[in-house]
């Protein structure tokens, strides 16, 4: 049995093992429906999904983790955090979970890990939606030259070691003040998503990641978009300043039967922008 972690205005966290290492989920919805699991992206954890929760889980049984390093789940020095492994962790989530199959509904690196598990483990997912995530592309060139420079100084070991000195929530803070401006999130929240890089063991792990993070496209996954085939859902934000347009217009286009959704009022945020929007499209694609 899951031990019981924190609290969240969502309910009561679980945990499990994951790799060896703690994880944090939310569970919610009755128990015998059909299982939604909802992948967070970077920097934020399940709370990303509040609103989503409340809509989803009157009809399924909604798994909201926070992904190892994220949220109230542990930071594993000792654990990599390459693709192909972070990929096949998802599978071994769902074992922990007891899930055989899925409706995978994923933000940002969710998104990217989903869509490689997606097309390596089809017989596992039931529906798939990819919300303003990387996918089987990159980011614009602002984006990708400043998260390519997190990779690199995560790879030198004298730079990673200086660079967890560094104020890094301060910086992110700086990148999500316009959400809380608009009233889409408030201090507390924004304090929840930045929180594991509050101190230099959670500095420490965060330039472990990016060590092993591949900033460049992976073009296998574009590849194999058009082998998808269990029903599909692009949800984006028209205004995403990290992630260029063609991204979903690609998806859309290569991925057989996928429906797409143009938000033109949100960016990259989108779950929390337009939440209404999303949970519309989101049941939509649960149902068919």
């Amino acid at each position: 049995m899951p031990a019981v972690a924190q609290g969240s205005e969502l309910g009561r966290l679980q945990e499990m093992s994951l790799d060896g290492a703690r994880l944090a989920y939310l569970e919610a919805g009755p128990a015998e429906a059909e299982p939604v699991l909802l992948l967070h992206g970077y920097p934020s954890n399940h709370r990303i999904w509040r609103h989503q929760v409340e809509a989803l889980s009157g009809s399924h049984r909604v798994y909201a983790p926070d992904l190892l390093g994220w949220g109230a789940s542990e930071q594993p020095l000792g654990l990599q955090f390459d693709y192909d492994t972070e990929v096949e962790r998802l599978g071994r989530l769902l074992d922990g979970l007891g899930l055989e199959r899925v409706n995978l509904i994923a933000h940002d690196y969710g998104g990217f890990l989903s869509l490689g598990f997606c097309q390596r483990h089809p017989e596992r997912v039931a529906r798939l939606a990819l919300l303003n995530t990387r996918a089987q592309g990159s980011f614009v060139p602002r984006w990708y030259a400043l998260f390519g420079g997190l990779c690199l100084i995560g790879r030198l070991p004298l730079l990673r070691s200086l660079a967890a000195a560094l104020p890094l929530a301060a910086f992110h803070r700086r990148a999500l003040a316009p959400l809380e401006r608009k009233g889409v999130v408030d201090r507390e929240l924004i304090e929840s998503y930045l929180a594991p890089m509050r101190t230099r063991p959670g500095r420490r792990w965060l330039l472990h990641f990016f060590g092993e993070y591949g900033i460049a496209p992976r073009p296998e996954l574009r590849d194999r978009l058009a082998e998808i085939g269990c029903p599909t859902a692009i949800v984006w934000g028209r205004r995403d300043q990290y992630i260029a347009l063609e991204t979903p217009l690609e998806l859309a286009r290569e991925i057989p039967g996928a429906e797409l959704t143009l938000i033109d009022e949100a960016g990259h945020f989108v779950p929390e922008e337009r939440p209404e929007r999303v949970n519309r499209a989101l049941l939509e694609l649960l149902g068919r």
